[in-house]
């Protein structure tokens, strides 16, 4: 297959370097990735300004935008070699639960529900080290059976941080949930104006057998099945009664 790779941990991230090398030993990869970190960028596109678009010596192309740019740009730019798919990452620790409305990882991937595979987000949780080699063998064994799935759907592959012949399997999950976040915390600039940090996520709250949360804390890669659509359709019919 020919596969567009992306991240939203930049260009030179080794979790994207990782990805790329082993898909490469089975299909044709093209990089298109941020010149530098877009954590928490979600779905956000660039409207207010042109984009860049540089090869790297490395044969990477390098984009001065969000991931869904990056995505964008490397499904409209690259007629000639068409992807069959979008992968992205590894990103530099999990996407679990709520994290999947910010995780610009995740919004790479979305960016090729237009394809006529299901696009997947690959997430590493950091223990004593990273296991980027752990990552991208699990992704490179789901794509052999990838034709199997139905396109437009996101495939969401978190990875617990440890050696490869220590996981215990992949689990299909649905996303847990996490309580709110702490309050941000305020700090001076070198010139005296207050400026707010965003403090860290929520600690899981939902996190029973079944959530990706549960599958990562007992050794399992968790893989959830995400998808664009947001229609909450269990109210639809209540909404038709509701509605004048």
């Amino acid at each position: 297959m020919r596969i567009l790779i992306s991240n939203d941990d930049g260009v030179h991230s080794p979790g994207l370097a990782t990805l790329a090398q082993t898909l490469a030993t089975e299909h044709e990869v093209l990089v298109v990735a941020p010149d530098r970190d877009h954590s928490g960028a979600s779905n956000s596109l660039t409207l207010t300004r042109p984009l860049t678009l540089d090869r790297l010596e490395n044969g990477y192309y390098r984009c001065d935008g969000t991931p869904t740019d990056c995505v964008h740009l490397g499904l409209r730019m690259f007629r000639d070699h068409a992807p069959d798919l979008v992968v992205s990452g590894i990103n530099l620790g999990p996407n679990l639960g709520d994290d999947t409305l910010y995780s610009g990882t995740v919004a790479a991937a979305m960016e090729g529900r237009y394809l006529d595979l299901p696009a997947l987000a690959v997430s590493l949780e950091r223990s004593d080290q990273w296991y980027f080699d752990t990552a991208a063998d699990l992704a490179l064994g789901l794509l052999r059976r990838w034709d199997q799935l139905p396109a437009g759907r996101v495939m969401n592959l978190n990875v617990p941080g440890m050696p490869r012949d220590q996981i215990q399997g992949i689990l299909p999950t649905r996303l847990g949930h996490r309580t709110m976040g702490a309050d941000p915390i305020a700090a001076p600039d070198p010139r005296g104006k207050e400026r707010l940090w965003l403090n860290l996520a929520g600690q899981a709250q939902d996190r029973a057998q079944g959530t990706d949360f549960w599958a990562i804390e007992h050794g399992f890669a968790s893989l959830t099945p995400v998808q664009p659509d947001m229609t909450d359709h269990r109210l639809m019919e209540q909404l038709t009664q509701w509605c004048p």
